[in-house]
């Protein structure tokens, strides 16, 4: 197996660990809304999950382990997408706010700060913020 074959395999992996986190948390409620399954079919197509392994997910999403990415502000996009998919149907509740703490956790993120990180998606995400916004306010809310 040459490198690049390699690296784009281990890419691969961690594009189905983030997909099926975000399938995850879309069948959390046990139903899965047309908007949810909008968005799901968007991050298909950017993570490159073909319908195949689409299918195979929505079937078994917990068959892939959340792979964190290795640089913060990666760790930060796979956050607005998981937030926005706990958010996708705009109620927040203590169901939803637990479901992203394990997600904050497992993506690597601090334990003693990861209450304060969920706290600040949300806000983010009532406010409707783009990626840029997010990974920049994120970055910068201990300012």
């Amino acid at each position: 197996m040459s490198f690049s074959e390699l690296f784009d395999s281990e890419f691969k992996a961690r594009n189905k660990g983030h997909f099926s986190a975000i399938v995850r948390v879309a069948l959390a409620d046990g139903d899965l809304t047309q908007e949810e399954k909008n968005f799901l079919d968007k991050l298909a197509i950017q993570l490159e999950i073909s319908k195949e392994e689409y299918e195979e997910i929505l079937e078994n999403p917990l068959k892939y382990p959340i792979n964190p990415p290795y640089l913060h502000t990666q760790r930060i996009e796979r956050l607005y997408d998981l937030s926005r998919m706990v958010y996708a149907d705009h109620v927040l509740g203590p169901k939803q706010k637990e479901i992203l703490m394990r997600f904050v956790l497992a993506l690597g993120f601090t334990p003693s700060n990861a209450s304060y990180i969920v706290d600040k998606a949300f806000s983010l995400l009532v406010l409707n913020v783009d990626l840029d916004t997010f990974v920049y306010e994120m970055q910068n809310m201990n300012k």
